[in-house]
């Protein structure tokens, strides 16, 4: 194995010429390379991104909450204000503020349009809710609201938060999931095809122990070839990947999971790491089948 290393760097001409350059084994390593690191790349970049996404939208609503006032007409700005007056002597909550009316015909836009008549409809007055850093507790705040605001119901956006956070967790292990399947399939097709070249090889591969050449010898020969083939396919195939991740909408206020699909930040040395760790997969899987095949043949 250290040897197999040091001839990645320090090539040997004549050990070189057992490998053909050319053929069937070549283009198969190199596209196989170079597709499964296009694929790497968005694989990460998918398990990254939506783990931004649903970490964002958690923390933000775990530091909002909701209270709905459904009451009648003339009541319900007197149940608003002291739903105000509740809120500002609760414990754990840093500010609460009624939704204008602009605001709610906002949030109500995207379904029933911009002229929706509000004045006209029994619509729920919305207060913001937004915690300290100790929070507050919700089934206290919910009693004394019952108690004193009759038409006043807390949503604390638990039933919101928690599949966001359990989503997160399963994309990410998706996205794991996929990075090892990748890996797996790159091993699988570089020992498929250095299996066929050294069998295609053997009567040179016996002529060289003839000579005096040593399996060892032979072996980095083919472990070198198919290690920088490998590489280089994959420098390509993340390369097409990041590419194409630069042509994706960047993300803004109101973007959503597609437009957020990119790397930010040092996450960005991700898709250098890529060929690296399928040209250490190609050294690994031609090291292990060199050595069966070469064993097979003495």
């Amino acid at each position: 194995m250290r040897d197999s290393l040091g001839a990645l760097t320090h090539g040997d001409k004549g050990a070189d010429r057992v490998v053909p350059p050319t053929g069937f084994t070549a283009r198969l390593t190199l596209f196989a390379a170079a597709a499964m690191a296009f694929l790497a790349v968005f694989a990460l970049a998918l398990s990254l991104a939506a783990g931004r996404l649903a970490d964002s939208w958690g923390e933000e609503l775990a530091r909002a909450s909701t209270v709905r006032i459904s009451a009648p007409a003339g009541q319900q700005a007197q149940q608003t204000e002291a739903a105000l007056r509740l809120l500002a002597q609760t414990p754990g909550v840093a500010s609460a503020r009624a939704l204008s009316e602009e605001e709610q015909q906002a949030l109500l836009e995207p379904w029933f349009g911009p002229d929706l008549p509000l004045a006209d409809l029994p619509v729920p007055q919305l207060i913001e809710v937004i915690e300290d850093a100790e929070g507050y507790e919700p089934a206290g705040l919910r009693l004394r609201l019952q108690a004193e605001v009759p038409g006043a119901v807390l949503d604390d956006h638990t039933r919101w938060r928690r599949p966001l956070v359990a989503a997160a967790g399963r994309l990410r292990l998706l996205g794991a999931v996929s990075i090892l399947l990748i890996a797996g399939a790159v091993a699988a097709m570089v020992t498929l095809a250095a299996n066929a070249a050294l069998a295609a090889n053997a009567q040179v591969i016996t002529v060289l122990r003839l000579v005096g050449a040593t399996d060892a010898y032979i072996a980095r020969a083919f472990v070198r070839r198919f290690t920088l083939r490998a590489l280089g396919g994959a420098a390509v195939g993340a390369a097409l990947g990041t590419g194409a991740l630069l042509l994706m909408p960047a993300s803004d206020e109101t973007a959503g999971f597609l437009t957020g699909l990119s790397f930010v930040g040092w996450h960005w040395v991700f898709p250098l790491l890529v060929p690296v760790l399928t040209a250490a997969v190609a050294f690994a899987a031609t090291a292990i089948a060199a050595r069966r095949v070469l064993g097979d043949l003495s």
